[in-house]
């Protein structure tokens, strides 16, 4: 049994294990970087992707290709009775057009566990119900916001807010056949797009991921200080009682904030975490947050971790070492050696993979 066949076996109902879309080319240049294994930059990190599960694949990747992704790569492992389908936008406009798998950012794993599409009692912790939320929602930019909303719900899927419903009339939120949420945004100010009947899915972003967080200060600190991502901007709703953190990993794109406009700086990219803090959730006892992985008040499971891509797996595994990270799984346990999951402050996984364009490295070696 070769090492990838060991890593299905280990993590059928959890999580994923992850190659690339295509072999690494050997005269790459990028392999001068394998001499870098005992150092680690976070300035070469990614948000890879978030993984949900999902009940029917076929449901849930013609919606996901109604919003204009396309499947990236699917694994299957029929012995381990579960396949994974990594959705991400790849147009000649996406922002990681053509990149290798584990080089590019905003990807959304579904994992489908075989059995679920008959089972009529088989539902999803969408992470939005009380008492078990947690994970909030993906996030989708588009380029007409009013015009891709329309062509949404002339398709017939369901809103759990349309542009036109309370306060906020520059987002909406479509539901999954899961009934997870896909927050949707405007690239551009509702008020340039007000009169466009046209959009082009081409131009969209998988922008960000939600989770909610109870301590706000502890989480960004531990998202900064920890995984190296850069704090992009803090949107603070004082009346209402949370704020918003937005980070990620800055790349060769700066980011340009205008505290006038929301969404300014980060709405055309991609791989950005969203942590959302209530007021007065840091002062409660214990665990505030279902985590999606154990099973919720009803037996349920939904989101299962957040995946980022590092330049070395070894050095950056000391790195988090050094940082005093909880483990849920390191590098050298099991016979699962090229995957690490560790956990933030609310328990959430975060699995770390290396980013093989930059180490140079074989999968399986």
């Amino acid at each position: 049994m070769n090492s990838l066949q060991a890593a299905v076996r280990r993590l059928a109902l959890q999580s994923s294990f992850l190659k690339p879309t295509t072999p690494l080319l050997k005269t790459s240049p990028v392999r001068l970087f394998a001499t870098m294994a005992s150092t680690t930059d976070t300035k070469l990190y990614k948000f890879n992707h978030s993984m949900i599960r999902v009940k029917d694949p076929k449901e849930s990747v013609k919606f996901y290709e109604f919003l204009g992704m396309k499947v990236i790569k699917k694994l299957s492992y029929p012995d381990a009775k579960f396949d994974l389908y990594f959705m991400g936008y790849d147009s000649p406009k996406a922002l990681s057009h053509g990149k290798v798998f584990f080089d590019r950012e905003g990807l959304i794993e579904l994992t489908h566990n075989y059995g679920t599409e008959n089972d009529p009692e088989y539902k999803v912790n969408n992470g939005n119900r009380n008492p078990d939320r947690g994970f909030g929602h993906t996030c989708i930019s588009v380029d007409n916001l009013q015009a891709a909303c329309k062509r949404i719900e002339d398709a017939g899927y369901r809103f759990q807010k349309k542009l036109t419903d309370g306060r906020m009339r520059s987002i909406a939120f479509v539901l999954d056949p899961d009934d997870y949420w896909v927050e949707v945004i405007g690239q551009k100010s509702i008020e340039e797009t007000e009169k466009i009947t046209t959009t082009d899915l081409e131009t969209y972003r998988m922008n960000h991921t939600m989770i909610r967080v109870k301590d706000g200060e502890k989480s960004v600190k531990f998202y900064t200080e920890v995984m190296g991502m850069k704090l992009f901007r803090v949107a603070e709703n004082k009346d209402a009682g949370f704020n918003l953190y937005f980070l990620g990993y800055e790349g060769d794109k700066p980011v340009h904030v205008d505290g006038n406009e929301p969404n300014a700086g980060t709405r055309d990219r991609e791989g950005v975490l969203e942590l959302t803090w209530n007021y007065g959730t840091e002062k409660e006892e214990g665990r505030v947050y279902h985590d999606g992985n154990s099973q919720d008040s009803e037996g349920r499971q939904g989101f299962g971790h957040i995946c980022v891509s590092v330049d070395s797996l070894e050095a950056a595994c000391k790195r988090f070492d050094e940082q005093g990270v909880q483990w849920k799984k390191r590098p050298e346990e099991g016979r699962m050696k090229n995957v690490a999951f560790l956990l933030d402050p609310d328990g959430y996984w975060i699995e770390v993979v290396e980013n093989m364009v930059i180490s140079g490295k074989d999968f399986e070696s």
